[in-house]
């Protein structure tokens, strides 16, 4: 298989991280409640209970985007800002950023594996080194925007003690027999302050208050099958 070359950002320094596959990792919020209110609301829309909480979703490598822009069909595609892991060489080239697992919500309610491949996943091209925040990791907060009618709306904001914690994350891929090594983990969100929304735009940010420092990634959404 070959792999592909993902670059990145790290301390002021270009790395290139070697990627062989992609994950998503879905329903991954540390609240069962909360994970199961997300889940009914998704029903209404008619999107099928998933068989297990959380749940694996491979992803095709070359879907990873850091040009700022997807192309998707329909009206009814819609971003979530995520932690992202990116698993080097060795144990310790490990690395976290933010990214958007961008899904297609009508495709989503027919075949959610489907939906996951059919759109690209804008990644961050900043990344911190996994142990510079691992000892405050839950003071780390996801924030999105979405662009709709000529201005951003706010999308999400939360700490990422909302989502199942690091060694759970790494207990579950363990247990899937997913391969960290030369691997991208899209690896949960945290709630949506009003349900879905569908825009011309993306912007979602990583802030680490205790260290004073953000990553920052936008993206247009262009729609196919709207004339210019």
């Amino acid at each position: 298989m070959k792999m592909i070359s993902l670059p990145l950002t790290i301390n002021n320094e270009e790395k290139e991280i070697k990627v062989n596959h992609v994950y998503c990792i879905g329903y991954a919020g540390r609240n069962i409640e909360k994970t199961m209110e997300h889940i009914v609301e998704l029903e209404k829309i008619g999107v099928p209970r998933p068989e297990e909480i959380p749940t694996l979703y491979p992803v095709r490598k070359n879907s990873l985007n850091q040009t700022e822009e997807i192309e998707v069909l329909g009206g009814e595609s819609s971003g979530e800002a995520e932690i992202v892991l990116v698993f080097g060489d060795s144990d310790d080239d490990v690395y976290i950023t933010v990214g958007s697992d961008h899904t297609d919500r009508s495709l989503e309610t027919i075949d959610i594996n489907q939906s996951k491949q059919i759109c690209d996943k804008p990644i961050a091209q900043k990344a911190w080194k996994l142990n510079d925040v691992i000892d405050h990791w839950d003071d780390l907060t996801l924030t999105s925007q979405v662009h709709i009618d000529g201005e951003w709306q706010d999308y999400q904001r939360a700490k990422i003690n909302e989502i199942i914690p690091l060694d759970e994350i790494s207990s579950f891929l363990k247990k899937k027999n997913a391969l960290k090594k030369n691997s991208v983990v899209f690896s949960g969100t945290v709630p949506l302050l009003e349900g879905f929304k569908y825009g011309s735009g993306f912007k979602m940010a990583f802030i680490d208050k205790v260290r004073n420092d953000e990553i920052h990634a936008e993206y247009a959404i262009t729609r196919l099958d709207v004339e210019a």
